[in-house]
């Protein structure tokens, strides 16, 4: 990848941060790490809210133009499901497609296991075709895992989930494929955590796959722990689109914390994208990111401009 455009790729919305918890229509501590999907004309964003408890829930937030005049749910839109076998701790960290196949939008989100040792992370899928009612599926695979999305079609009659389990202490992306949602198989590595790198300590799923003409583009995030603490920054792998083999991946990240927003918060140091909508009229690529686990931010690229930089 071109050094000098790296870094250029993706530009902070100048209106950021675009949700915060001052603007909730109800009590919070924090809004971040949200879905994106287009929804009847409008960008939807399902926002992972963090109560004054320190659990999280998911609530819709929606815009015409997807940077201004949200219109966030008066009420959490979507929680934990007890008699699902999810803990109280909540659910986190959404991704969203529109699966043509079964015509609905399927939610890939972080909750947690309860009835299982230590309660660990897993990965709930969750249906809906209009946002206010939702179905439950068989959850796929062990625990502990996150930072998992479905891909919106299927491979030669099965499913493809990209998730990020913990196996023998290595927190690499990895893929797995299902006839029916329900038994997961030929399970591999997709994208290892680098060597002596920004992405070194672990690496995960951004937003949902994005399909292009030259192949599914995936924008990850990377961590690499340093003596302040650790830094998540975001980057991007291109696979191919019937194979789903990794093509090609950017050695760099494009995209760090920087303002004040992005550096401290919650957590600080993190820009953490779940959600991603393309603007065909003008090209734009919309990336929502979770800002040090505390507001919402928006960055925006020419589609054109990240396939140039792939490829090159």
């Amino acid at each position: 990848m071109n050094r000098e455009r790296c870094p250029e790729l993706f530009k902070r919305y100048e209106g950021n941060p675009i949700l915060t918890a001052e603007i909730w229509p109800y009590k919070v501590g924090t809004v971040f790490n949200p879905g994106a999907i287009k929804f009847n004309d409008e960008v939807l964003l399902l926002v992972r809210v963090k109560d004054r408890q320190g659990y999280s829930h998911l609530t819709c937030a929606r815009s015409k133009d997807g940077k201004t005049n949200w219109q966030i749910d008066s009420k959490p839109t979507l929680e934990a499901d007890i008699s699902e076998g999810e803990a109280i701790f909540g659910l986190e960290d959404p991704r969203i497609i529109w699966l043509e196949e079964r015509q609905e939008y399927v939610i890939s989100c972080v909750s947690f296991c309860a009835g299982v040792a230590d309660e660990p992370s897993g990965v709930s899928l969750i249906t809906t075709k209009d946002f206010s009612s939702f179905k439950r599926l068989d959850r796929p695979l062990i625990p502990p895992n996150k930072d998992a999305s479905l891909f919106p079609k299927t491979f030669k009659g099965r499913y493809a989930l990209i998730h990020r389990p913990i196996v023998e202490g290595r927190a690499d992306i990895w893929i797995s494929f299902s006839p029916d949602l329900k038994n997961w198989g030929d399970h591999k590595v997709l994208i290892p955590a680098g060597h002596r790198s920004w992405d070194e300590t672990k690496v995960g799923l951004g937003p949902q796959p994005i399909e292009t003409t030259e192949g599914w583009l995936i924008i990850y995030h990377g961590v690499r722990k340093t003596a302040s603490g650790s830094i998540y920054r975001i980057s991007m792998s291109l696979l191919d689109l019937d194979t789903l083999q990794l093509i090609h991946r950017s050695k760099e990240w494009v995209l760090g914390p920087k303002e004040d927003y992005e550096r401290v918060g919650d957590v600080d140091d993190v820009v953490f994208p779940c959600g991603a909508v393309v603007n065909k009229k003008t090209n734009e690529l919309l990336i929502y990111y979770g800002a040090a686990d505390s507001v919402v931010g928006l960055a925006i690229a020419d589609l054109d401009e990240i396939m140039l930089a792939m490829v090159e």
